[in-house]
């Protein structure tokens, strides 16, 4: 077995160029083994060298790679040991690597691009929440003090925001214990399947940003299969290890769902036809694909396709949120600076 780590060994992104690595030393024509050992001697921490090290010493004892990479599971998955297996087999194990690499590091580009259109209107949110926090458990009760004591009426705006405030001083903590709570009980909840398919599904109908998980978790599917296929895995096992590798549980259940009709006899347009929840552009593809016997091709141009609209869309709501938060958040201090200028307003009016 492979040594055991508390933690994962490769990032996402080290992996992706730990197999660009490889697939250069294994495609230049250097041996398995010597390219291993090459990667073990300029690997970045000790725990990627005795990885490495180890994977070497499996391939070494007489192991395949894909069968050394499965003593690792945690570190290389189901999709990536197929494709690696494909290789092998087909005695073409540099340039399916090179494929793999670039499959990599386009998942990688890809979350990076929705992360970071994400990231903004996320950091905007978290501080504009914090300032108010701040203002209306700090700031107002202090300023609002000195009119308390006057036995005049004070604005509604002012009673209201004294109010709030007395209530999130108050009980605020009680708040933030139920929404921690509330979020460690969903947490739990999802691990049981059925919930965890339903709130997924569920995810799937929000606006927006039901629609970018569609398209990140089908273009990640079509891009998984096309590579699969392309490395000669046979399409029942492609399509198992592509679905295996969407984080949408719904989205799992329909393609595992289409598995079985290929398997049944039926062309795997038609079984993604039948998926509402895939985009239409993946069995439009895959129909063009299965006509012109160019499937891995054209399942390609269909994620490639989808992953630029996935970019563009987050791009757009990004765009679209980054002005509403400010002008949100704009407003709600407007909101409280004429709570606490009201009252000095009146009682300038008072004093004339």
């Amino acid at each position: 077995t492979a040594p055991r780590f508390s933690g994962r060994v490769f990032s996402a992104t080290a992996r992706a160029v730990w197999t660009r690595q490889l697939a250069g030393l294994v495609g230049s024509g250097l041996p398995l083994e010597r390219a291993l050992t090459a990667l073990a001697e300029d690997t970045e921490t000790d725990r990627q060298r005795e990885l490495v090290a180890h994977l070497k010493s499996e391939v070494n004892a007489g192991s395949s790679f894909a069968r050394a990479l499965a003593t690792a599971p945690r570190e290389f998955d189901e999709v990536y040991r197929a494709v690696v297996a494909a290789g092998e087999q087909s005695g073409a194990l540099g340039p399916v690597l090179e494929r793999l690499a670039d499959d990599l590091e386009q998942q990688q580009a890809l979350r990076a691009k929705v992360v970071g259109a994400m990231l903004y209107p996320a950091i905007v949110s978290i501080v504009a929440m914090v300032i108010v926090i701040v203002l209306v458990t700090w700031v107002v009760p202090q300023i609002a003090s000195v009119f308390t004591s006057s036995k005049r009426a004070l604005p509604m705006l002012t009673v209201g925001l004294l109010a709030l405030s007395a209530f999130v001083r108050q009980w605020g903590w009680a708040v933030a214990l139920l929404a921690v709570g509330g979020g460690v009980a969903y947490v739990m909840a999802r691990r049981n399947e059925a919930f965890r398919e339903r709130t997924d599904a569920a995810m799937l109908r929000v606006p927006l940003f039901g629609r970018l998980a569609r398209g990140y978790n089908a273009a990640r599917f079509g891009s998984t299969l096309a590579m699969l296929a392309g490395a000669g895995v046979p399409i029942l096992k492609a399509l198992q290890a592509a679905a295996e590798t969407l984080g949408n549980r719904a989205m799992r259940n329909d393609a595992l769902d289409a598995l079985v009709q290929v398997r049944e006899g039926a062309p795997l347009a038609s079984a993604l036809a039948g998926k509402k929840r895939f985009p239409g552009m993946l069995a439009m593809f895959a129909r063009l694909g299965e006509q012109t016997g160019q499937l891995p091709r054209m399942l390609d141009r269909a994620s490639a396709q989808m992953s630029a609209e996935v970019q563009r869309r987050a791009l757009g709501a990004a765009t679209v949120l980054e002005p509403l938060l400010i002008v949100g958040m704009g407003l709600i201090v407007v909101l409280i600076m004429l709570a606490v200028l009201l009252p000095i307003i009146q009682l300038n009016t008072w004093v004339k």
